[in-house]
Parts: structure tokens; C-alpha cells; sequence
């Protein structure tokens, strides 16, 4: 797959909510996941250690109110795009989180995404 088409096969994914599928079929199985410093979990390498942490991230949901993707912009072998949700946490807390959104292909797969917010 070129870049381009992981960018739009992501937000479709992304846009459903099947992110096993995007583990699947477009990550490498080695990814490297970065966070801002201050997140729970700051890195994470591999698949396993993302579901684990989208696993520990959904514990702490109470509820979902919305969502969104936006569209890709694809730069090389980068993509960048925003996601932000609308969640109530498990401790009663209502949030909007917006974020922006790095992966970096690599022979056809997403081997390093990172996030801003």
C-alpha cells in the first residue's frame, strides 16, 4: 500500500472505531507508540503493548459521547490527522480530548505513530 492509501484506509478504520483492524492491517508489528510525557504510558512498542494500552485507556471510561477523525494530509512517508472524543471517565469527570495525530510508513506499514495534545 502507498502512503496515501494506509492514510485513507486509517481514517475509515479510525472513523468506525475498528482499531483492532488498524492494528491488523496496516501497523507493523514492531510499531513504536509515543505519548506526551505526562501520559500513563509514555511508550509503547509492539502490538500487544498498544492493545494494552487502548485496553487501560477504555477501563477508565465510563462514556462515550462523541467523537470525530478528520480527514488525512499524507507528506512522504507521514501522515498527520486530528482525533478528539468527548468521554465521561470512570471518576465522574467529563473531558474533550483533541489531539494531533503522526504516523510515520515504513515499506508499507505504520511502524511509529505519535500523539499531541
Amino acid at each position: 500500500m502507498t502512503t496515501q492509501e494506509i492514510a485513507n484506509r486509517l481514517v475509515e478504520l479510525c472513523r468506525t472505531g475498528d482499531y483492532e483492524a488498524v492494528y491488523q492491517e496496516l501497523f507493523h508489528p514492531d510499531v513504536l507508540s509515543v505519548e506526551p510525557a505526562h501520559s500513563p504510558m509514555p511508550e509503547a512498542r509492539g502490538l500487544d503493548a498498544l492493545r494494552e494500552k487502548g485496553r487501560q485507556f477504555n477501563e477508565g471510561v465510563q462514556e462515550m459521547h462523541g467523537g470525530y477523525t478528520s480527514d488525512a494530509l499524507v507528506a512522504g512517508n507521514h501522515i498527520t490527522l486530528t482525533m478528539g472524543m468527548d468521554v465521561t471517565m470512570k471518576d465522574g469527570n467529563r473531558t474533550k480530548m483533541d489531539e494531533v495525530c503522526v504516523y510515520e510508513v515504513k515499506d508499507g506499514k505504520i511502524v511509529k505513530e505519535q500523539f499531541f495534545f
